[in-house]
Order: structure tokens, then sequence, then C-alpha cells
């Protein structure tokens, strides 16, 4: 809890202190510092200017359609491909590796930072193994992922969920270690006992490095996605514009970029609404 300095005791007890109205916080509307109220849609502002910069690009012909197609060349390329299904199914293979390879990525993450985090011996056998995985680059595994676990869909499914892991493993045990000791005293003085101690103190002071680890977790997995599906792959975007790479098909290329970019974006206004809710009790900058 806060605590007063004697000087300011002392100024309210001889009724020097500022009034209560001018030590009261300013609304939302009134804060002179800060970010600023939050702009309706906002999210859509950058992507926007960058689909307008395109457009006009190739509206003027600086941008040469052999390098880059026009926005409408590949719309009508995305029609192209959703009118003979050749899209969605395999947009709907990657998805389910994706939602896969992070469900489990996040569940491993969040347990072994539980273990780490609670536990000195835990973080001992831990942590060092995480780290040594967190500075191995994900493509210099796969030719021993290969060796290992073949080409199917379980090396996929492995590449994505080692991926994912470590950013849920490291923010999660980061906020886990830096819960106010006197909250884990508080905890000893009521009695609580260790599940009660994990569901009221460790998991909700986990909770803001958790989304910060999900928010990158859910990057990644797109990004580990693209990776494990140009290796010799048969269904998934990676494919589709592994195929297209190879017949010279810039605008496929391009249509399945813009499909990894849209998952991403949307993936990630899904983890902020949910952090928003789950941390509605939080009074922050960004509120």
């Amino acid at each position: 809890m806060a605590t007063i300095d004697a000087g300011v005791l002392r100024r309210i007890r001889t009724g020097t202190a500022a009034p209560v109205e001018a030590l009261a916080p300013r609304g939302r509307g009134g804060r002179r510092l800060g970010p600023g109220k939050p702009i309706p849609f906002g999210f859509a502002l950058g992507p926007a200017l960058l689909i307008g910069a395109w457009v006009l690009g190739s509206a003027t012909g600086a941008l040469d359609p052999e390098t880059l197609p026009a926005p409408w060349t590949v719309a009508q390329t995305a029609g192209d491909l959703i009118a003979d299904g050749r899209l969605q199914s395999n947009l709907l293979t990657s998805l389910q590796r994706a939602v896969i390879g992070l469900g489990l990525g996040v569940a491993i993450g969040v347990v072994l930072a539980l273990v780490a985090g609670l536990s000195r011996l835990g973080e001992a056998v831990v942590d060092g193994p995480v780290q040594i995985k967190r500075s191995i680059p994900t493509l210099a595994l796969i030719p021993l992922f290969i060796v290992w676990f073949g080409i199917g869909e379980e090396m996929k499914l492995i590449v994505i969920t080692t991926s994912v892991l470590i950013p849920v493993y490291i923010n999660t045990h980061a906020s886990l270690r830096s819960v106010d000791a006197r909250y884990v005293e508080l905890a000893e003085t009521v009695g609580l006992s260790w599940l009660g101690f994990l569901r009221r103190v460790a998991l909700p002071g986990s909770l803001p490095g958790f989304f910060l680890g999900l928010r990158l977790a859910v990057t990644i997995s797109w990004l580990a996605l693209v990776v494990v599906e140009q290796v010799n792959a048969t269904s998934g975007i990676g494919y589709l514009m592994t195929q297209a790479r190879t017949y010279g098909q810039i605008d496929v290329i391009v249509v399945g970029l813009v499909i990894y970019g849209l998952l991403g974006l949307f993936g990630d206004l899904a983890v902020r609404a949910a952090e928003r809710k789950a941390l509605a009790w939080r009074q922050t900058l960004g509120d």
C-alpha cells in the first residue's frame, strides 16, 4: 500500500495542503500528458495507409508490376484461388497447424514458467535449456528435426510448438518473479494454501507478462508456420507460395503474404481484447 509523506501530513494538519480536487487525477478526457484518447478503429489506420501507398504506387507506375503486382491484380488472383477452392483448403490446413502448435506451445510455456518461477530447483533445471533453445534459430533446428521426426505433420507441429513456448515462458516467468513480495507475506499471514496462493496471487500476478508473451507467440507461430510449410510440405499457404515461386507467380505469393499479415494482425487484436478484459482492474497509460 502507498505511504503518506510526513510533510504532507503536516500540511494537512495546518490546512496548507492542496485541495482534494487539485490532487485528484484528471479524467481520461482531461489528461494533459499521455497518448491521448483512443482513436476509433485506430488499428486499421496504419494498414490503410500502407495499402493506400501501394495503390498510389501501382496507379502511377512507381511500382513495377513484375516486382509487386497491383492490389487489384492481387485481389483478382485471390478471387480465382477461392473460386477453384485452393485458397480455402490450404488456409484451413495452415490454421490447423498454427492453432495446434500455438496451443501446445502456450500450455507448455506456462507450465515451465510456473515450475521455474515458484521453485529454485525448477528454475535451475528448466531455465538453462529454455535459454539455450532461445539462442538457437528455428531454421538451424529444422534439419535435425527432419532426421528425428521425418517430414510429416509431427515435425511441423514440433517446430511451431518449440518456437511458441519461448516467449510465453520468458515473459510469464519474468512477470511471476516480479510479484511484490508483500503479497507473498500477506498470503502466508492469512494462511493460504499452496493452491490458494497459486490461484489468488501467483497466476493473477503473472497475467501481464503472460499476455505479452502470448502476443509474441501468436506472431511467432505464423513465422514458424511459414518456415515449416516451405519444407517438403504438400499443403498449406506456405506450400501454395512455394509452388507459385517455382512458376514465377508473384501475384500468388503476394496473396499468401497478405493472408499471413491479416492472420497476424487479427490474432494480435484478439489477444489484446482478451488482455483488456482479463486485466480490466488495471489503470495504465493506455487506458
